[in-house]
């Protein structure tokens, strides 16, 4: 059975939302499943912390002398606070590019209070805004590496995006990959949730020098991959470097833990209608559900597992709630 997410309204359900997960062992092993392992979807932004890893086993990253902070960035879906966009300009400035050379659009900020001042201040939306100008940065750095232009780094025949597929390719083991086009502009391809797990694993793995530099990078520097009260910043937070989440589009997360009695471990979750609200609740629960933590790791997620829903007078109306059925 799939998780299911259930929205009320009072005490009766008016939404269900329908969520698949895997989760693979050391050996890449599905250790439990609920739902379709081999069901496709696209990455999206769950894909960030390979492509950096990509760049940085290319030797991009060196070349541009980006920090720590600077490889968090990279792997973000960022909320477009002042940090964010300090870290994509100290990015730039290294590469000695500017804004101008992004090719991944823009858009206003996620974060409410920084887009409320920005359109108060009538200054509209930077490419530096876009919630992917860290990975931008960070193909563009490759893109100077490579020495082939930095125009149409985005194209899927560019170098850049060649060199990021191969590596995608390697890690997976497969050859057949579908790509298609990210909201940033960017390839982005489908893989099976089984797939995307088996990443997630090597991430946490430790075996693979650029994962482990992109791992720890994320660890370091949680408020970068999200912002404020952004659930992958607070869940990397809580759990001090024995797990990361990272988002995607249309509702996707990959998860690494490094756990005390299962060894390391790689989790793939996706709503299948695509609707973020129901994300939070059906991660928290699936990892209560698969009794991967401690008590005391589990104890500080469960501040994440609950979503009371207000009207516009703020009066509570009903929650968003998941279970799972054997």
């Amino acid at each position: 059975m799939p998780i299911l997410c259930r929205v009320t309204r009072g005490e009766l359900t008016e939404s269900i939302h329908v969520g698949f997960a895997v989760a693979v062992n050391e050996k890449g092993e599905i250790l439990y499943s609920t739902g379709d392992p081999q069901y496709l979807t696209c990455v999206r932004s769950a894909l960030k912390p390979f492509q950096a890893a990509a760049s940085i086993e290319a030797g991009a990253v060196d070349f541009a002398n980006f920090n720590d902070r600077e490889i968090a960035l990279m792997c973000a879906s960022h909320m477009g606070e002042q940090r964010h966009i300090k870290t994509a300009e100290s990015m730039l400035r290294k590469i000695g590019l500017s804004n101008i050379d992004y090719e991944c659009g823009a858009h206003f900020p996620s974060s409410s209070s920084v887009r409320n001042q920005m359109i108060e201040n009538k200054t509209k939306p930077l490419a530096l805004h876009n919630n992917c100008s860290g990975k931008h940065a960070g193909m563009l750095a490759l893109a100077k590496y490579l020495n082939k232009g930095t125009e149409s780094y985005i194209d899927q025949k560019h170098p850049v995006q060649k060199l990021i597929i191969n590596y995608i390719k390697k890690l997976t083991g497969l050859e057949n990959i579908p790509f298609e086009i990210d909201g940033c502009s960017a390839p982005t391809p489908f893989l099976t949730l089984e797939a995307i797990a088996k990443l997630y694993q090597k991430l946490a793995s430790g075996k693979n020098r650029e994962l482990e530099r992109v791992y720890n990078a994320m660890v370091k520097s949680p408020n970068l991959i999200g912002g404020t009260d952004h659930f992958d910043s607070q869940f990397i937070d809580l759990l001090k470097g024995s797990g990361i989440a990272k988002i995607g589009g249309e509702s996707i997360r990959g998860i690494s833990l490094k756990t005390k009695n299962h060894g390391n471990i790689g989790i793939a979750i996706k709503i299948l209608d695509g609707n973020f609200r129901a994300l939070p609740i059906a991660t928290i629960k699936l990892l209560e559900h698969l009794d991967l933590l401690d008590k005391e790791e589990i104890g500080q997620l469960r501040e994440l597992r609950e979503r009371k829903l207000k009207n516009h007078n703020g009066a509570e109306i009903g929650r968003i709630e998941a279970y799972i059925e054997f």
